[in-house]
């Protein structure tokens, strides 16, 4: 895929994921809970004003600032990453960290808090209680990506 292809997956995200947080916003009340995918999942409406399970709610400046600065610098990370051929698993676990962390630092900066929408029907409670949103699923993928893209090139 050329450099081209992994920023518009990145890209992607960030619009799919900004498309979903806003209907979630019009739709749903904070807390409503919504089965969704024949009761697979719950879909509920879930302002996190910290970072990943609220670390950090109270200092929201902070999660804010870090969110930026490690969007920044991931930036620059991919794009150098352009300048050289193959590493396709690399550029793809960038691109898919890039897109989440990009949706959710914007959410940072103009809402003051990530719109988590989806969680799991499981019996356990502190499990079930955890909302994600796509761009959360992408950053596990895309950093999960990143670990394998280093372990193949050693």
């Amino acid at each position: 895929m050329a450099a081209i292809g992994f920023a518009a997956l990145a890209f992607g995200i960030f619009v799919l994921d900004l498309r979903i947080k806003n209907y979630i916003e019009k739709s749903l009340e904070v807390g409503d809970e919504k089965p969704f995918c024949k009761g697979r999942l719950l879909i509920r409406r879930y302002h996190n004003k910290g970072a990943f399970l609220d670390v950090g709610e109270k200092r929201q400046g902070v999660v804010t600032m870090l969110s930026l600065g490690l969007t920044l610098f991931m930036t620059v990370v991919f794009l150098t990453t352009f300048s050289f051929r193959g590493n396709s698993t690399l550029k793809a676990g960038l691109a898919l960290l890039l897109g989440g962390a990009y949706s959710n630092t914007y959410d940072r900066l103009t809402r003051k808090y990530v719109v988590d929408y989806v969680s799991f029907p499981v019996k356990n409670r502190r499990f079930r209680r955890i909302v994600f949103n796509i761009s959360d699923f992408c950053i596990m993928i895309g950093a999960l990506l990143l670990a394998v893209g280093e372990a193949k090139r050693k």
